[in-house]
């Protein structure tokens, strides 16, 4: 994590998951189209976006934004597929290509910078090229590191060496791709990352942890993972040798995933973990391909089967992507398949549990929950997220298995009237009736001011039988969106304690009494 970064050539197609559906199923991007994962907007056409269509919309919103929108699942497999004639237009004139994701890839800027004559040149020859082999458009940034050659290729510029960290200052901290981190850094008055590059790297540690480190060493312009990673040690790649040449996707597929397997396996004997995965395969007829994939951050077991399955996807199929661009189908099948953790760091802290590899129970949990939602469907299993609000049932939201985790709402603003902890353990799905009467066996009512008629001494829910209350702490009034009158809610609430020992959390609203939930 020493030493300056590598000037780094960096090409992005726009909307990529938008075109690799034109490409492969024919969906014609010229028209309002939008890619959806997980009900969510992840990709949109530019007529879509002028209709209104945004990434992070939902499904239905985004259609009542623009009817006329064509909706497709997010693939990425075939955005992978679609890209590798792309990264083979490149590599005819530049070596060394990795993928950082499909629609974008990278390479160092010396070489080609050199060879055709400056970096502006050489990003002009692989647009140009990129367009007459793939029908194609594209757009390259050059920058000192990956991280601000992708912004700079989102903008076209070619930055000056030494002039990342001037160039990355004026962006707005929503550039590092980390909303929850943006998001905060804004209610701290952190809106540049500039700013977030002047706060002391002590003191981010401190109050974001590490990915909050790594995210302040990219908006100061020091990427903390170079293009050119330390080649690992020769016995870590792995080979499988095979007598029936493989033509055929699916047989591919089982290839993949066993030695996927099996270099995970030998990585995690070592305490490594791969950044880099490159993949080689000899065909029959003797002809070699390789391709280098690039991931921000561990490549785990089913991460290294997908892009082994992707890239042996790409080959076996021979999409030739738009007007017959390269590259064509092997003449023969693959007879060898060769594994290269190409970059690899340490695994901090790994180490073996009682049962095995640390994380594979967690992995094995993932796929079984994974399952169950394949059988019942997703929302059949779901798991709680914090946020903030009011009530306890506001303050919990639960999230299928596998979707993002983000919060209802934000947990940082100050919430009036926010019941004070602890919490209790069972919030009822629908409130219990209920009746509070005083000692003389009066209704304990509460006034307009919040003012308690008398003080509560017995409890009745529903048609059970009354129940001493020895101690009560409230009201905590709540006055809720008051500026729109069909969602406009008053109440107040009680936290009581009962003489068998159980201890309720109870509302008034309308003069009815409710009880909504449990304390432990």
């Amino acid at each position: 994590m020493t030493g300056a970064p590598a000037r780094t050539l960096l090409l992005w197609c726009p909307d990529w998951p938008v075109l690799a559906a034109e490409i492969v199923d024919g969906v014609p991007a010229t028209g309002p189209v939008a890619v959806l994962h997980a009900n969510r907007v992840v990709a949109c056409s530019e007529r879509a976006r002028a209709e209104g269509v945004r990434r992070g919309l939902r499904k239905r919103e985004a259609q009542g934004r623009c009817p006329q929108l064509t909706v497709v699942e997010y693939d990425p497999g075939r955005d992978a597929r679609a890209f590798e004639p792309v990264v083979a237009a490149v590599e005819e004139l530049v070596a060394g290509v990795e993928v950082v994701r499909p629609g974008a890839c990278a390479v160092a800027a010396r070489g080609p910078g050199r060879y055709l004559g400056s970096e502006e040149a050489a990003a002009e020859r692989i647009i140009e090229h990129v367009a007459q082999s793939c029908l194609v458009e594209s757009q390259v940034g050059i920058a000192d590191g990956v991280f601000a050659a992708g912004l700079a290729a989102r903008a076209g510029r070619v930055v000056a060496p030494g002039g990342t960290p001037e160039f990355l200052a004026g962006l707005p901290v929503e550039a590092l791709g980390r909303s929850a981190l943006a998001d905060l850094l804004r209610r701290l008055g952190v809106r540049t990352l500039g700013d977030f590059a002047a706060l002391p790297a002590g003191d981010v540690l401190a109050r974001f942890g590490f990915d909050g480190a790594l995210a302040h060493r990219l908006a100061a312009g020091r990427d903390h993972r170079p293009l050119a990673v330390r080649q690992p040690p020769a016995d870590l790649t792995v080979t499988a040798e095979h007598d029936d040449p493989i033509d055929r996707v699916d047989a591919a597929a089982f290839v993949a995933r066993a030695l996927a397997e099996q270099l995970h396996e030998r990585l995690a004997g070592h305490g490594l973990a791969c950044t880099r995965l490159g993949i080689e395969a000899v065909t029959e007829h003797g002809q070699e391909l390789h391709r280098v994939w690039r991931h921000d951050g561990l490549l785990t077991a089913a991460a290294i089967a997908d892009r082994v399955r992707w890239q042996l996807d790409g080959w076996l199929s021979g999409s030739n992507g738009r007007a017959g661009a390269r590259p064509a189908r092997p003449t023969a099948g693959i007879i060898r398949l060769r594994l290269i953790p190409d970059g690899v760091i340490a695994q901090a802290g790994l180490q073996a549990g009682l049962w095995g590899e640390t994380g594979e129970e967690r992995e094995r949990a993932h796929r079984a929950l994974s399952r169950v939602q394949g059988i019942l469907g997703p929302e059949a299993v779901v798991t709680a997220v914090l946020g903030g609000g009011r009530a306890p049932a506001d303050q919990v939201r639960l999230v299928p298995w596998g979707d993002e985790r983000v919060p209802a709402r934000p947990e940082a603003p100050p919430w009036p009237g926010r019941l004070p902890p602890p919490a209790p353990a069972v919030v009822l799905p629908s409130p219990l009736a209920a009746t509070v009467h005083d000692a003389a066996g009066e209704p304990v009512v509460i006034s307009a001011r919040l003012a308690v008629s008398a003080a509560p001494a017995r409890l009745v829910v529903g048609t059970g039988q009354p129940a001493e209350i020895v101690g009560w702490a409230g009201p905590w009034p709540v006055d809720e969106r008051w500026w729109a009158p069909a969602e406009a809610r008053r109440r107040a609430r009680f936290q009581v304690s009962l003489a068998d020992g159980a201890a309720l959390l109870l509302a008034v609203e309308a003069g009815q009494w409710l009880v909504e939930a449990i304390y432990d």
